[in-house]
């Protein structure tokens, strides 16, 4: 039960975040053209003497400058750093991420095994470092007031990202040790399977 919630916290989690992000960009973007467009506009209205015109895009000039975007780019790293620390624990469940494993398909079963253990009990404990290190940054730094530099929140929310994506990472590391010792194979759960298979249980019980 517990590990359904957090498979489908953790996609819904990145999928947020990545939501956010490019909606912000496109708020940004949209802003920033739309300011070099109306001062096109102002500028043509007055070559042309079209006053009425003018006055219309002037206010609406001063009305899309007025909007502060300034955050937009600080929020956006924020968010991709978060979603880049959860997407590499996800990548580790549905195993997604790069690999190189010619030195593994090359020698035996029985060897074959130890590597797989040995590599997940590397990455296990790797992982557990940097949130262990990550962790006792992010204490220090919170006893600090140190905010960011545009939205001005504490800066410690942003490193966090990195011990609470680490520790996940982690785990994901161990439950996946765990399921190679049970099975005796290296499986990984497809993107999107629970949700997949969910929806043909509704569809088949329908």
């Amino acid at each position: 039960m517990f590990l359904r919630f957090l498979d489908k916290f953790e996609e819904i989690f990145i999928s947020l975040l990545m939501i956010a992000a490019v909606l912000i960009i496109f708020v940004s973007v949209t802003q920033r053209y739309s300011v070099s467009l109306l001062a096109d506009m102002v500028a043509w209205s007055r070559a042309h003497e079209y006053q009425q015109m003018s006055s219309m895009f002037r206010s609406a000039y001063r009305s899309v400058v007025s909007v502060n975007m300034l955050w937009a780019q600080e929020l956006c790293i924020y968010l991709f750093v978060w979603m880049a620390k959860f997407g590499a624990a996800y990548g580790v469940r549905t195993g997604i991420h790069v690999g190189v494993d010619v030195l593994v398909n090359a020698v035996s079963p029985g060897k074959r095994k130890v590597l797989i253990v040995i590599s997940l009990l590397g990455g296990a404990l790797f992982t557990a470092l940097v949130a262990w290190i990550g962790g006792s940054f992010v204490y220090g730094i919170s006893q600090t007031a140190q905010v960011s530099a545009d939205l001005e929140v504490p800066v410690w929310i942003v490193y966090l990202a990195v011990p609470a994506g680490s520790a996940l990472m982690c785990f994901r590391f161990l439950q996946a040790l765990y399921a190679f010792l049970n099975k005796g194979e290296y499986e990984h759960e497809e993107p999107g399977e629970e949700w997949l298979d969910d929806m043909r249980k509704d569809g088949e019980s329908a």
